[in-house]
Order: C-alpha cells, then structure tokens, then sequence
C-alpha cells in the first residue's frame, strides 16, 4: 500500500541540532516574520528584561540582533529540527539561570537549588504540526543539555487534564506531552496559560 505523505513525514526521524551561528538563517525561518521591521518575540521574552538596554527603545530588528548574538555563544539559546533536511522546529532550552525572567518569576518557583535546565518554548511550523515534531525536539532538548552536563532539565507546560493543547499555548507544550518523554510533575505553580494552570514537569539526567 502506498503511503500518505502524512506517513512518509513521520517515518522520517527528526534531526536535531544546536542553534548556532551557521544556522542563524533557519532560526529566522522559524522565529522572524517576513520583515525584519515587524515586533516578533523572537523568544527573547523570558530570557531578558523588558528594560535590557540591547532591545529597549530600539527598532523590533534589535531583538533578531541580540538572538543572533546569542546563537555564537558557548551554549546556544535553542535547538533546531529538521526533517529530510528541511528546518521545521525549534525549542528553546538553557540553563533555567539564563532566563531573566524565571529566576526573577513569583509565579514559577525554583524547586530547589540543583543547577537546573528550562525547556520554554516550542516552536513548529506549520505544515508539520500533529506530527510528532514536539517531542522529537524535546528529546533532542534533553541530549544537549545532557551533553552539556546538566543534572535536571525541567519545563513549565500546561495541564490541560488530558484536553489538546490550544494553538496559542502550544508554545509551553502540555503536561502529557512531557510525562510521555520521562517527566514527572515536580511542582504546581500559580502561572497560567491559555487559561490552564502551568506545572513545573522534571527529568533527571545523571
């Protein structure tokens, strides 16, 4: 029988790769809107200061600039995914003390003092969504920080109690997602989103 192109995608196992300078042309596939002019988040929103002098009062390609910079840093800000050499995904993971704004968060508390990695954002474009994408890029998120020697790697999901996650919180991936990757729940949190309250979800690593 002849398969779907639908079966073809997901018998394709998903490449994933650090978010370095040479790839910076497919971050901005996945991340940049058309123009460079337009306000994007370019998933800078937890990890600096809305005060952070590199992107206050500076036009919206500032933030590309700073994403940019980061990606030649020794730890990249995220990771890559392609299938059949096509970029189709991103995740943001580092050290949970690289995110301005969670180590500065009431919300989303520390769980204890174990030097931590965050899994933030998820990122899939469209055409390759509801086909996997997600968790291939989580455990491509867990090999680099576990190659990077980190202990525990964590993320901040929404439990949904089962329900699919909406389009506009897909960015933070659901607590099945997570549970379905090794997971557990370590914590709840007061932080929610898309109306679901947020958990924080852990994976040992050593």
């Amino acid at each position: 029988m002849r398969s779907t192109p639908l079966e073809d995608a997901r018998a394709t196992p998903l490449e994933v790769l650090p978010a370095t300078p040479d790839r910076w042309e497919d971050v901005r596939t996945i991340l940049g809107p058309r123009s460079m002019d337009t306000p994007s988040c370019w998933c800078l929103s937890l990890r600096v200061s809305a005060g952070d002098p590199r992107i206050k009062d500076k036009p919206p390609a500032a933030r590309a600039a700073l994403l940019r910079e980061l990606c030649g840093e020794a730890i990249p800000p995220g990771v890559l995914g392609y299938r059949d050499g096509e970029v189709v995904g991103w995740c943001s993971v580092s050290p949970r003390s690289a995110y301005h704004r969670l180590v500065h968060s009431r919300v989303i508390p520390k769980v204890d003092e174990e030097p931590a990695w965050s899994v933030v954002c998820f990122v899939v474009r469209a055409g390759h969504r509801k086909q996997g994408v997600a968790g291939e890029l989580l455990e491509g998120a867990v090999a680099f920080a576990r190659e990077r020697g980190a202990p525990v790697i964590e993320g901040y999901p929404a439990d949904t109690g089962g329900a699919r996650i909406d389009v506009a919180s897909a960015y933070a991936g659901s607590a099945a997602l997570f549970a379905r990757h090794g997971f557990t729940k370590a914590m709840d949190t007061s932080s929610k989103v898309g109306g679901k309250p947020r958990v924080i979800m852990r994976r040992r690593l050593d």
